[in-house]
């Protein structure tokens, strides 16, 4: 009883004062000469907002690129040695190339295979009960979908694999294809006569991409339905008029005026991909080659706890988002000038 009446007080007292500041900034603004009132109220009502990024993001940031220059302990300034580890490191360096494994491939077909999908789904009967059943894995958790994957691909000693039975069921399939129905997919490298080396994404890691393009699918889909619905019938009817066929006003006058959704999705999915860690944790837990920079930064910052090195790893993942943000805000640009002209 007396811990819930101290966090009420806690709470009565953090809000109050919150508001007598806010309510105090704001009487002043009142006080500003002319033009700067209103700046002034501009201020007042964005500041909450100014106060909750900074703390919460700006200075954990801070400290996050300040700590990957200092050693494990978090005491020594050692540089960019974690920095040069990642890529001298053969372990961490393949997880470097599974992340951007996941970007290129999860990216390129979710996007490809969505608009594919909205494509022809669009104005055909029973489109509306179509893209609901779609969406479905997009309402799935990433974690949920990894396990319902997990026994999709599950191997000996365990007799439930989905994917052991439909190999095992086709005549004349080798064995290191799966065609004995005992493979151990989320475990084995290679398939059939490929057999990557250590340095580079195993067949396993694929498989897990597959589990990515599965859950993404239909939310891309149904952001192109949408985004296709709201073309105007008048371009595509002068299309048609001029002589162009069904297809050819989809490339010319369709795909161009959704340019910006198609990289709101890309830029979505490519952040997502780089941050892979659900699917890998709840499949594999980052063996057999199959980890990603998001997987590798919890195993060594929270398992190891080797701060100093975990740290690089998630301002790694920072870098790499960057110009994903800055290619998706110039696309945005280019395609609002495009609308306008």
């Amino acid at each position: 009883m007396g811990d819930l009446l101290t966090t009420v007080v806690v709470v009565v007292l953090g809000v109050g004062g919150l508001l007598a500041v806010l309510g105090g900034l704001y009487w002043l603004t009142k006080l500003l000469p002319g033009r700067w009132t209103e700046r002034g109220r501009v201020f007042v009502f964005l500041f909450p907002a100014l106060f909750l990024m900074i703390i919460g993001l700006v200075v954990p940031a801070l400290r996050t690129i300040y700590t990957s220059f200092l050693d494990n302990n978090g005491k020594k300034f050692i540089g960019f040695d974690n920095y040069t580890e990642i890529f001298n490191t053969p372990n961490t360096r393949l997880t470097v190339i599974n992340s951007l494994t996941w970007v290129l491939l999860g990216t390129v077909i979710t996007v490809v295979v969505g608009l594919t999908i909205a494509r022809f789904a669009d104005g055909m009967r029973g489109e509306k009960t179509a893209k609901s059943l779609i969406f479905i894995p997009g309402a799935i958790s990433l974690v949920g979908a990894g396990i319902i994957w997990r026994f999709v691909y599950a191997g000996p000693p365990v007799k439930v694999g989905l994917l052991n039975a439909i190999t095992n069921a086709i005549p004349g399939l080798p064995v290191s294809m799966g065609g004995d129905g005992q493979r151990n997919w989320l475990i084995e490298r290679g398939f059939g006569p490929l057999n990557p080396p250590e340095s580079a994404p195993g067949f396993n890691s694929f498989l897990l991409i597959v589990i990515f393009i599965w859950a993404s699918t239909g939310f891309a889909t149904v952001v192109f339905s949408a985004a296709m619905k709201g073309v105007p019938d008048s371009l595509v009817e002068a299309a048609r008029v001029d002589g162009a066929t069904r297809r050819q006003a989809f490339y010319k006058v369709t795909l161009p005026y959704i340019r910006a959704t198609i990289v709101t999705v890309a830029t979505t999915t490519t952040i997502a991909g780089l941050k892979a860690f659900d699917i890998v944790a709840a499949t594999t837990g980052g063996n057999f080659g199959t980890s990603t920079i998001a997987n590798e930064f919890y195993r060594v910052y929270f398992v190891q706890s080797r701060s100093g090195f975990g740290s690089a790893l998630a301002v790694l993942i920072f870098i790499l988002v960057v110009p994903v943000v800055v290619i998706n805000r110039r696309a945005q640009a280019r395609a609002e000038e495009m609308m306008g002209a």
